[in-house]
């Protein structure tokens, strides 16, 4: 068991909170963030849906252009047809802007798993290529210059992640982790996870990396079945091999991993139960401990169809945190953020 830790205080300003992105009379949901090369702010999602699982759907961005102040219209990145969701956003050591997807469970040539590269900070897209795993917000690079992505992985080609009544012990998925060594443009299959012979493995659903500077790899994981305390292993190895899992004391999900300028690591997530609303804490040890006695909250919500959390640190220190809640009631999600300071 991770035991929650206890610190110093920590005084948290949250300097906006703000919608980013509505679209009256459609559902929005599932976003990422990230820098680009140029100072851009880009916030990617699933955007003009029917509902939260309906067979539409596409890939969407916004922009900003002066820190998230103000944002630019929604442009689509890429739009199969089907139920394009889940969108993850890195932004690679060498500028390149690479967006990773899924589609929903509907068949045909577009069913699977997908990320799309820009070298232009998100003006223009290359085809889209198909990766092995999925997960909300995407792969990370590590300080070795390697594209690493954990998620989950069909069993068989004609399933795809997303769907949530199968029972777990009928699963055709497995978690496994691939990496790209030419900048996204290829992936390769580097391990599988170990997952419990006795746990269920939707208790290691929708996983998030980070590294250390140390190089120790941390995961997280959603655990969709049980309790709802997020999953903890650690690689000493670039991911080849892993730690058995143990579960933390943070109750929320779906995990995003944001290492801080000063080396501290934050994980932000959702609650979908009272009090509903966009969480975060800190570890000051490298994912040792978690600072749950000095739990965030970024934001308030009506009901519990929200979250997906994802965060970005800027020059001056400051966090924007994106995610996606309802902004008034009787209306559907819409894509928000809170722009917010961690200090000690």
């Amino acid at each position: 068991m991770i035991v929650a830790g206890t610190s110093s205080q920590i005084e948290m300003r949250i300097i906006n909170k703000q919608v980013l992105c509505k679209q009256p009379g459609r559902y929005m949901a599932w976003p990422s963030i990230a820098a680009a090369p140029n100072g851009d702010l880009l916030v990617v999602f699933s955007g003009d849906r029917d509902a939260h699982v309906s067979n539409d759907g596409n890939v969407q961005m916004i922009r900003s252009r002066d820190y998230g102040l103000t944002w630019c219209p929604a442009a689509t990145v890429f739009d199969t047809g089907i139920d394009d969701r889940d969108s993850g956003i890195l932004v690679t050591a060498r500028g390149t802007v690479l967006v990773s997807w899924f589609t929903g469970p509907y068949g045909g040539p577009w069913q699977g798993h997908w990320s799309i590269r820009s070298t232009d900070n998100g003006h223009t897209w290359a085809s889209p290529q198909r990766t092995s795993v999925t997960t909300p917000h995407g792969p990370i690079q590590l300080d070795d210059g390697r594209l690493l992505f954990i998620g989950q992985r069909p069993h068989c080609s004609h399933v795809s992640p997303g769907c949530e009544n199968l029972v777990p012990s009928e699963s055709p998925y497995q978690v496994s982790v691939e990496e790209s060594r030419d900048d996204g443009q290829s992936w390769h299959p580097l391990s599988d996870f170990p997952i419990p012979p006795h746990e269920q493995m939707l208790s290691y659903d929708e996983p998030h990396l980070i590294e250390r500077d140390d190089g120790m790899l941390i995961a997280l994981f959603r655990d969709f079945n049980g309790d709802h305390f997020m999953r903890q292993s650690e690689s000493v190895d670039g991911g080849a091999t892993w730690a058995p899992p143990r579960s933390t004391p943070i109750c929320g999900f779906p995990p995003h991993l944001l290492r801080l300028n000063d080396r501290r690591i934050i994980v932000s997530y959702a609650k979908r139960w009272p009090p509903y609303g966009i969480y975060a804490c800190a570890s000051s040890d490298g994912g040792a401990t978690w600072d749950l006695d000095h739990e965030i909250r970024l934001s308030e919500a009506f009901d519990g169809d929200l979250g997906y959390p994802a965060s970005v640190q800027l020059a001056d220190g400051s966090i924007w945190t994106v995610y996606y809640q309802v902004d008034q009631l009787r209306e559907k999600p819409s894509i928000m953020g809170t722009h917010w300071r961690l200090d000690t």
